[in-house]
């Protein structure tokens, strides 16, 4: 049980806290209606919409969870120079995020759009491009530029495209004296090495280590894996059975 001493201690520590987010962003659109029939085109429903929302996801979503903790955060991410990017400055202004979006005019702003009815959902429609190479350099000198700002960086890694230069970037935060999260993505942790943490899940640390025959198999592949990447730590968040520290 945490008192409530423990819970004003850490809203105090959030406060003084300055993250900086530097990942893959997008906008989560949502388009709620209602379903009474089939279309006479095909054997479809026709959702009827009523009403539209829209939310900040992916690395965006991470900064204004931080914001809503009390911490001071910044974002960092490539968008497209479109109505969605528009979107996502104004949500992250909304949240008292401090937004640096890098807008790449040859793409289009990460989007998935999910058409609901009956609260459930019927479609989901992903629209999405890799940036190109120049945008991305302009993301390594404004990281540069801003690291100086930032206590603590987190790296939101959802295989976009983002963080092509990842690798350097870690080694900078680390030369800063900077700790380093990193939610991981995919089945190369090779350029994770040298963070301080990474919370991967169980399926995706399956991905890199392979499954595993009992709780000491687990701890056995988890700390080879950390003293390989030369990590601090490995979160490993676990669903119903909660996380699993191994430092």
């Amino acid at each position: 049980m945490v008192t409530k001493f423990q819970q004003e201690t850490l809203k105090s520590r959030f406060a003084q806290a300055k993250v900086l987010v530097v990942g893959d962003v997008m906008l989560d659109r949502y388009w709620f209606g209602d379903v009474s029939r089939i279309s006479p085109e095909a054997p479809v429903p026709v959702a009827k919409i009523a009403r539209i929302d829209q939310r900040a996801g992916g690395a965006a979503n991470v900064a204004r969870n931080i914001a809503s903790l009390g911490g001071k955060v910044g974002l960092l991410s490539v968008t497209g120079d479109d109505e969605a990017a528009d979107a996502l400055d104004a949500l992250m202004v909304q949240d008292g995020v401090a937004s640096y979006l890098m807008r790449d005019k040859q793409i289009a702003t990460t989007v998935k759009l999910r058409v609901v009815a009956r609260n459930q959902q019927l479609i989901r429609l992903d629209f999405e491009e890799s940036p190109h190479r120049e945008v991305l350099e302009q993301i390594k000198h404004q990281y540069r530029e801003v690291l100086p700002e930032y206590d603590a960086i987190i790296f939101s890694d959802y295989g976009k495209g983002g963080l092509s230069h990842i690798s350097d970037m870690i080694d900078w935060a680390k030369q800063a004296g900077k700790p380093v999260l990193i939610d991981p993505k995919g089945d190369d942790y090779e350029k994770y090495a040298g963070a301080t943490l990474i919370t991967p899940n169980r399926a995706e640390l399956k991905e890199v280590v392979g499954s595993w025959k009992n709780e000491n198999d687990l701890t056995e592949k988890a700390q080879n894996l950390r003293r390989h990447l030369d990590l601090t730590a490995i979160l490993l968040t676990r669903s119903e059975e909660g996380m699993t520290l191994f430092n």
